[in-house]
C-alpha cells in the first residue's frame, strides 16, 4: 500500500492502520491549517480502497485499530462509507475500532438517520475540530461555521451515539484576543460535553507573519511561552465538564497534561502552576522539541 502524502492522523492513532478513503480536505480554507493545501480533494474509488484493505489484511490481519484518512472521510456519501466500513470489518477479525476526522460542515450535511447508520455500521469515534468558540475569531480564521453550527453538528453526532474527540487551539486569537478566545472556547466545550478534549498550540513556522496579517489587526501579536501556559490554565479553570478526558500531549504544546474533568481539575491546575513558576521547569517541553 502506497500513501498519497502528506498523511496526518491524531496523536491517539499512532498505532492505527490508516486507510485513505479521501484525499485532502473537502473544505480546506481554514487559515490556521496548511495540512492539505497541496492536495485537491477527492474520494478514492472503492476498488482502490478495497485493494489496499485486502493487501493489508494479508500483511497484518490482526490489526486492532483503523483510522480513515485524509481530512474528513465523513464527507463521503453515506452508502459509500458504509460499504467501506463493512469491507474493513469483514477483513480484520480483531478490530476494536474505526475512527475518522469529521468537520462541522459534513456533520451538518448528514441527517440524524445517516449519522446513526454510520455508528451502527462500525464507525466508532469522530475527531472534531472546534478550534475556538469565539464567534469573531471563527470568522477571522475562515472556519466556515458559527458557534451554534459547531454545537449543532457535535450534538447531532453525540445523539447518534458517537464519542467525540474535539480539538482546540491555544494562541489562535493572539495576545489581544486571548481572554475572549479562552472564555468562549470553555463555553462551547461546556455546551457540547465531549468525551475527549485535545489542546494544541498554534504553530505555523515560516507562515507566522502571513497568519498575523490575516488576522486583520496591526497590533496582532503571538503569545510567549508563559502566556500560552496561562491560556491552558484559564481554560482548565473555566471548564465545567461531567466526564471528559483532557489532554495537551500534542507535540506543539509546552506542557503535556492528561486528566479527567472536572475530577482532576485541582491536580491539573497545580501542575500548570508548578510549570509556570519556573520557565526552565523540567515539566516543560524544550523549544527544539516542539513540532507542528
Amino acid at each position: 500500500m502506497i500513501y498519497d502524502m502528506p498523511l496526518y492522523r491524531p496523536p491517539s492513532e499512532a498505532r492505527s492502520l490508516i486507510f485513505q478513503v479521501t484525499l485532502g480536505c473537502s473544505y480546506n480554507k481554514c487559515k490556521f491549517c496548511l495540512m492539505y493545501r497541496g492536495k485537491r480533494f477527492r474520494m478514492r474509488p472503492f476498488d482502490d480502497i478495497r485493494a489496499d484493505v485486502e493487501e493489508m489484511a494479508r500483511e497484518v490481519p490482526y490489526v486492532g485499530r483503523v483510522f480513515l484518512a485524509d481530512g474528513d472521510a465523513v464527507a463521503c456519501k453515506t452508502d459509500f462509507l458504509v460499504d467501506v466500513l463493512r469491507l474493513i470489518r469483514s477483513k480484520f477479525p480483531r478490530l476494536e475500532r474505526i475512527t475518522s476526522y469529521a468537520s462541522p460542515q459534513n456533520l451538518l450535511r448528514k441527517s440524524e438517520a445517516e449519522m446513526k447508520r454510520l455508528r451502527e455500521e462500525g464507525l466508532d469515534i469522530l475527531y472534531y475540530g472546534i478550534e475556538t468558540g469565539d464567534e469573531e475569531l471563527l470568522g477571522k480564521i475562515d472556519k466556515g461555521v458559527t458557534y451554534d453550527e459547531i454545537v449543532e453538528g457535535a450534538l447531532k453526532a453525540r445523539k447518534a451515539g458517537f464519542p467525540l474527540s474535539v480539538t482546540v487551539i491555544l494562541g489562535l486569537g493572539g495576545r489581544s484576543g486571548s481572554k475572549r478566545h479562552i472564555a468562549e472556547t470553555a463555553r462551547i466545550l461546556n455546551d457540547i460535553q465531549p468525551e475527549y478534549i485535545g489542546a494544541l498550540t498554534l504553530m505555523l513556522g515560516p507562515l507566522e507573519e502571513w497568519y498575523a496579517k490575516q488576522m486583520g489587526a496591526a497590533d496582532w501579536e503571538w503569545l510567549d511561552k508563559m502566556e500560552l501556559l496561562g491560556e491552558i490554565r484559564d481554560l482548565v479553570a473555566q471548564l465545567d465538564l461531567k466526564d471528559s478526558v483532557f489532554r495537551s500531549n500534542h507535540a506543539s504544546n509546552y506542557l503535556a497534561l492528561k486528566g479527567n474533568l472536572n475530577r482532576d481539575r485541582s491536580r491539573l491546575l497545580k501542575t500548570i502552576d508548578t510549570a509556570m513558576s519556573d520557565p526552565n521547569s523540567p515539566l516543560l517541553r524544550p523549544e527544539e522539541w516542539r513540532a507542528l
